[in-house]
C-alpha cells in the first residue's frame, strides 16, 4: 500500500479534534512534558502521519491548546461577566454559573496550562494577558452596577482571586453547603445587601447542574 494511501486511512480514523482531546487530557493529567506525539498516536491507535495531516508540527498543536483553553476558559469568563443582569447580584451570580457547571469553565485545563507556564515565558505571558482579560471583564461587570473604579477594581480581584483559589484548594463541599454560603458570600463581594429573587434563581440553576 502506497505511503499516500495509508496517510489518507489513518487521517480518517481520527479527527483533528481527537488529536485535541488526547492531548489535553495528558496535559491536564500528566503536563505539558507528556505531550508527545508518538504517545498520542499509542493512545488513539494510528500512526504519526495522522497528526501531521492536522497539525505541522508539536509546537502547533501545543498552540492549539493555548487557542482552545483561551477560547473556552477566558472567552467565556468575560461572556458571562457580559450577561445581561438587573443588578449586582444576578451580575455576580452569573459571573458563578460559569464555574458551577461542569460543561463550562475547565479548571482543571486552567491549572495545568498555569503549571505550563512555570516552565515556558512564553506561556506566562499568554497567562498574564488571560488574567489582565479576566479581571477586565469583572471590574467592568461591577463598573456597570454603579461601582466606582477603585471599587470596581478591587472588588473585582477578590472575587476573581477567591474563585481562583476556591478551586485550587481543590475545596469539596455538597451543593447544599455551598449554597448555604451564597448570600453572605454575595453580600461580601459587593457590599450590598443580596437580592432574594436573584440568589433563588441562581440557587436553582446550581442544583440543577449538580444533579446533571
Amino acid at each position: 500500500m502506497g505511503e499516500a494511501v495509508q496517510h489518507t486511512l489513518a487521517h480518517t480514523k481520527v479527527t483533528r479534534a481527537d488529536w485535541l482531546n488526547a492531548a489535553r487530557d495528558v496535559l491536564v493529567r500528566d503536563g505539558v512534558g507528556e505531550v508527545k506525539i508518538l504517545t498520542l498516536g499509542d493512545r488513539l491507535g494510528v500512526s504519526r502521519s495522522s497528526f501531521y495531516w492536522y497539525f505541522r508540527n508539536r509546537d502547533d498543536l501545543l498552540n492549539a491548546l493555548l487557542s482552545e483553553w483561551e477560547s473556552r476558559n477566558t472567552a467565556l469568563l468575560v461572556e458571562h461577566c457580559r450577561m445581561p443582569a438587573a443588578n449586582i447580584t444576578e451580575a455576580v451570580c452569573n459571573f458563578f454559573r460559569c464555574f458551577i457547571s461542569a460543561r463550562a469553565f475547565d479548571q482543571r485545563l486552567d491549572f495545568a496550562v498555569r503549571e505550563w507556564a512555570r516552565r515556558d515565558a512564553s506561556v506566562r505571558v499568554r497567562i498574564d494577558a488571560a488574567d489582565r482579560t479576566r479581571i477586565a471583564a469583572v471590574t467592568e461587570m461591577f463598573a456597570r452596577h454603579g461601582f466606582g473604579p477603585v471599587e470596581a477594581d478591587a472588588r473585582a480581584r477578590i472575587l476573581y482571586f477567591m474563585q481562583l483559589g476556591y478551586h485550587a484548594l481543590e475545596v469539596r463541599e455538597p451543593m447544599d453547603l455551598r449554597m448555604s454560603r451564597l448570600e453572605p458570600y454575595i453580600e461580601g463581594f459587593t457590599g450590598q445587601k443580596p437580592d432574594l429573587e436573584a440568589i433563588a434563581a441562581f440557587k436553582k440553576f446550581a442544583f440543577r447542574e449538580a444533579r446533571a
